[in-house]
């Protein structure tokens, strides 16, 4: 059976696009077209999240082979906003997506261990196993150390799932932690990155990578040079890209000389793509998933591009 990177991987190169959509509505996000349908109540209000992200899909599932809904927009909306979440990742697994669960848990003991069962394991009652979200990946924060991450990586085992470890995050303060230098002189988020490459030496596919990967950021792309020469073993989830400022030529230096390695989220630049500068003079409101599709090929050919001149480069070895 495959692992759950080599599933990433293969859905990677059917659509040629290492692409993730990161699902992330706020209301006054959503296209008029959408909110009028619907009244100024929380029911409401997840049932037009549910619609848009559907019409999203499936734009999209043909030619991006993952979505990352971040869990947080979902719960400031209560039951209704988790109800869209769930409906949202079954949605796109029907659709043959790949799901990547934005929830950065990070705790420890059966508390990391309830985390896990909910998301990318099972929950028991009696002698029964219960999926809960069932999804494909989870993001997981370490900085409590490994017994927050281990009950994980052992649903990983027992399930065939993935996480993906904040290593080296996008926003502008990360470095007020991660790059503090230890005795030794190497920083926090390389001595994660150690630790995480160790992590999934168990769980590595026949591509080369391991389903216990690594969150880096795309706003930083000499950190991220640096942490693809640690990380031999370690998919990158990379987010940054578009509106905080990645640049795909940047977002390259994550990848190995076959192309692969990296999977770059964008959220608002595709999910609201009509409303962008390139695109709202060419679609209306009632034309937004049109539009993020229409993004969603310009992105992926962009970064194909700067990819395909690191491949050319000789950069790094091939597996």
């Amino acid at each position: 059976m495959k692992n759950a990177i080599d599933k990433l991987i293969e859905k990677i190169k059917e659509t040629n696009n290492p692409t993730v959509i990161g699902l992330d509505p706020r209301y006054d996000m959503l296209p008029k077209s959408i909110k009028n349908k619907y009244g100024l109540n929380l029911k409401d209000v997840g049932n037009a999240i549910i619609e848009y992200n559907f019409s999203l899909i499936d734009s999209v599932h043909d030619i991006i082979p993952a979505i990352k809904p971040q869990i947080a927009f979902y719960e400031m909306f209560g039951i209704d906003g988790i109800k869209a979440f769930f409906e949202t990742c079954k949605y796109a697994k029907e659709k043959g997506m790949i799901v990547i669960a934005d929830m950065k848990r990070g705790d420890i003991g059966t508390t990391a261990q309830a985390y896990s069962n909910a998301s990318i394991g099972k929950t028991l009652v009696e002698d029964i196993e219960f999926p809960i979200f069932d999804v494909d990946f989870v993001t997981v924060n370490p900085y409590l150390g490994t017994d927050g991450i281990i009950p994980f990586i052992q649903d990983c085992k027992k399930y065939n799932k993935g996480i993906f470890v904040l290593v080296k995050t996008s926003n502008k303060s990360s470095g007020d932690l991660q790059d503090l230098k230890l005795e030794d002189g190497k920083t926090i988020y390389e001595k994660v990155a150690e630790l995480v490459n160790s992590l999934g030496k168990d769980l590595v596919g026949e591509y080369g990578y391991s389903s216990i990967s690594a969150v880096v950021g795309a706003t930083y792309p000499k950190q991220l040079k640096e942490l693809r020469e640690i990380m031999k073993l370690s998919y990158f989830l990379i987010p940054g890209y578009g509106a905080q400022g990645g640049k795909a030529e940047d977002i390259a230096l994550g990848f190995d000389g076959n192309g692969l390695g990296g999977i770059v989220n964008a959220s608002r630049s595709l999910m609201c793509a009509w409303k962008s500068d390139r695109w709202k003079d060419l679609y209306t409101d009632d034309q937004f998933a049109e539009a993020t599709r229409a993004e969603a090929i310009r992105m992926r050919d962009e970064l194909n591009l700067a990819i395909s001149n690191v491949k050319g480069s000789g950069k790094y070895e091939k597996k």
